[in-house]
């Protein structure tokens, strides 16, 4: 089933997802896709840079829970719900988020096109790493891809992806997605004894 394209319903089904993946995880140090990152830290880094993003843009606070050291599954729970109750408010769509890198835009597009994107990728980092169903939305795997390419210097040039990883002329458009924000659509977790 696509994702809808309303904001706040879109990230109800993503964050829906990824918190089913987040009660999935048994055990939160093993090693992800990401580079230098474990389970922990998929969690870590979007409750991490969220906040401060939404308050230095549209001077918002979300609610806090424990850190994701002491209680990662808490820690998202109180996170998602919060950008979930954002959404949800009436008010959002009239709010603006301004950033000196995006300009200007109405609160509920910025959430979605930055966080909730940034949610739907790390769900694959957070189930590859954790033995879970690994499959992404193909629509919205496409619709993302298709607004990245013409931006791809730009992407590159922020840090925040690294570099492309080749994949078959003929590879799904999930594989496609991973490949471009620079995943080994192929990572397996080592095994105990490394490979």
């Amino acid at each position: 089933m696509a994702l809808p394209d309303d904001p706040a319903e879109r990230h109800r089904q993503v964050a829906g997802v990824f918190t089913d993946r987040v009660l999935g995880t048994r055990s939160w140090d093993v090693p992800s896709p990401v580079a230098d990152w474990t389970a922990r830290d998929v969690v870590r880094h979007l409750t991490d840079w969220f906040p401060g993003f939404l308050a230095s843009g549209a001077g918002i606070d979300l609610p806090r829970g424990p850190s994701v050291d002491e209680d990662p599954v808490e820690a998202w729970r109180v996170h998602s719900d919060g950008v979930q109750a954002l959404l949800d408010d009436p008010e959002t769509p009239d709010r603006k988020l301004t950033n000196p890198h995006i300009g200007s835009l109405p609160l509920d597009t910025a959430i979605d096109r930055f966080y909730t994107a940034d949610v739907f990728m790390h769900t694959w980092d957070l189930s590859r790493a954790t033995g879970q169903d690994d499959g992404l939305d193909p629509d919205f795997c496409a619709q993302l891809l298709d607004g990245m390419r013409p931006i791809e210097d730009v992407l590159r040039s922020s840090g925040q992806y690294g570099p492309h990883v080749d994949v078959p002329a003929d590879a799904d458009v999930q594989t496609q997605m991973l490949g471009f924000i620079g995943r080994d659509p192929f990572w397996r977790k080592p095994g105990p004894n490394g490979m």
